[in-house]
């Protein structure tokens, strides 16, 4: 199951393992579960700490998989067998429960052993799904640090009748105690917020507290990695405060255009930017979402659960999302069978018809991608011809089960209430009105800034929401510099946005000396 250089990193990762751990295993006949126990023995051989203990409950589904540790009786559990993107999920488990620490500050451990109810969590993924091991491991921490928790990963394209019996279009899908808790991405923070009624007033203390920073830099994406490191280099008082650190790229695929990096995956790239971020002393402040930013004696930076923060100068680099097709239906079926992602959601449509918005590179990709899954993949294009690049085109075209349509508009998307059944398009050469049934409408149109929460302040947007800046980084407020996808650079690429945070923070930098220079001339 595992190749010779894995076991052998593994090997040396395990020798941090210093209480005993049982992988319960519950099989079936299935290649799944041969797979599932090949992993299993493979893991046990690696360390005098790990034992498998077969058949443990005749009720589990099969194939799954429990990491139990005897020495603190916690349970964390995976039905399918966890590889892909979630075999780090595993691995952090295995490490966790054989007593090797989790990254939790105290206020996060108090919080997590505080709690006397019987919480079980599940929590439903594809294997290709970026954004979903970010919400497996922060749940297996929950239940590696108490034993009242428990949590279970559910593969989604394993388990498709438990997916259909709840209806369950989008992954990751988290149910805590047989009912919805979240959908989408959701990082420990808020999971503790929605746990704990006081954590988050605790929080908003916690922040109004912090001192005033040189730097403050709102996102967390490449563009906000970058502007801290710059900023945190030059001994200023750096701070990043972001909904999530990684920003839309963790949701990327694969990554090849990368200057010195023949190939990565976003999750890698997220994972390496918040380590180089955390080598420096950068106050990360996750999970958190601006509302408003003053201009007064210094700058004020309001966060939408209350808190206020104050900062000498500030970069924002809120990036952007995917753009929404803004037709009925969509809305009322986002996550039941409309959807943005189809890496993260796409094994969901296994065997069913879908339909792809969009004839650019990312429209064309996704409909590649999902021919490998789908039974039909219907590609609708406004414009009389693809955007794509040639190549993608004609890997499209080769294809038997891809249709694609140009010179069409979509009108609605169409449901039974409780999930996609269709969508109507226009032929736009004919005025002709067409129906199509699909069972999942991915959009894939562009994408549009992060910049909604600017339009009450003095910060000027352009036509289309991005910020003005000039070559500096700098906006038109003093001390506000913005940098990578949520300005009116016209490029939209990591490199460029992580050589714009740099620009935009050592703009920041020059400002900072000019005008603490006159300050103190001033005075």
């Amino acid at each position: 199951m595992l190749d010779a250089q894995i076991k052998s990193q593994l090997k040396e990762h395990f020798k941090q393992i210093t209480s005993p751990i049982e992988l319960k295993i519950a099989l079936d006949s299935s290649n799944k579960s041969n797979e599932l126990n090949s992993l299993a023995q493979d893991l046990a051989s690696l360390s005098e700490y790990i034992s498998v203990v077969e058949n443990y409950d005749m009720n589990a589904r099969r194939p799954s998989l429990v990491v139990s540790s005897k020495k603190t009786s916690t349970q964390i559990s995976f039905a399918g067998v966890p590889m892909g993107h979630e075999f780090t999920s595993l691995v952090l488990a295995l490490l966790h429960s054989g007593g090797h620490p989790s990254r939790l500050n105290n206020d996060e451990i108090e919080v997590i052993q505080s709690i006397v109810q019987k919480l079980n969590f599940e929590v439903y993924v594809s294997l290709s799904c970026q954004t979903c091991p970010q919400v497996v491991q922060a749940l297996n921490t929950l239940a590696a640090n108490n034993a009242n928790i428990s949590t279970t990963m559910i593969d989604g394209a394993l388990f498709q009748g438990e997916v259909e019996e709840r209806n369950i279009m989008a992954v990751p899908s988290v149910y805590l105690n047989g009912e919805l808790f979240s959908q989408g991405a959701i990082g420990l923070s808020d999971i503790l917020k929605k746990l704990d009624g006081n954590s988050a007033q605790k929080e908003v203390e916690k922040l109004n507290d912090k001192a005033l920073f040189d730097v403050l830099v709102i996102g967390g994406g490449p563009a906000g990695a970058s502007a801290a490191v710059y900023a945190a280099r030059k001994g200023l008082n750096t701070g990043v405060v972001a909904e999530r650190f990684g920003g839309q790229v963790a949701d990327t695929m694969s990554i090849e255009n990368f200057i010195s990096v023949k190939e990565t995956d976003g999750p890698k790239l997220v994972a390496q930017l918040e380590q180089h971020v955390k080598q420096y002393d950068v106050d990360i402040m996750a999970s958190n979402r601006v509302a408003n930013i003053v201009r007064n004696d210094y700058l004020d930076i309001q966060l939408e659960n209350g808190a206020k923060l104050k900062a000498k100068s500030v970069v924002i680099s809120t990036g952007a999302r995917w753009r929404s097709v803004n037709v009925p239906g969509e809305a009322e079926y986002k996550g039941r069978g409309v959807a943005y992602c189809p890496h993260c959601d796409g094994p969901l449509f296994k065997g069913k018809p879908v339909a792809v918005i969009g004839g650019g590179n990312s429209g064309i990709e996704a409909a590649i991608d999902l021919a490998n899954i789908a039974e039909h993949v219907t590609v609708l294009e406004f414009a009389n011809e693809l955007k794509a690049d040639q190549v993608l085109i004609e890997k499209a075209r080769s294809l038997s089960n891809i249709t694609i349509h140009t010179s069409v508009q979509t009108t609605e998307i169409i449901g039974d209430e409780q999930k996609v059944t269709g969508l109507k398009y226009i032929e736009l050469n004919t005025h002709q009105e067409q129906s199509i049934l699909v069972a999942g409408v991915f959009v894939q149109i562009g994408l549009v800034p992060n910049s909604e929460w600017l339009k009450g302040t003095q910060i000027e947007l352009n036509q289309f929401g991005e910020i003005e800046i000039d070559g500096k980084g700098s906006t038109n407020m003093p001390g506000v510099f913005a940098a990578g996808d949520v300005t009116t650079s016209p490029f939209k690429q990591i490199v460029i946005a992580m050589g714009s945070g740099a620009t935009a923070s050592l703009g920041a930098f020059d400002y900072l000396i000019r005008t603490q220079d006159s300050a103190n001339q001033a005075a």
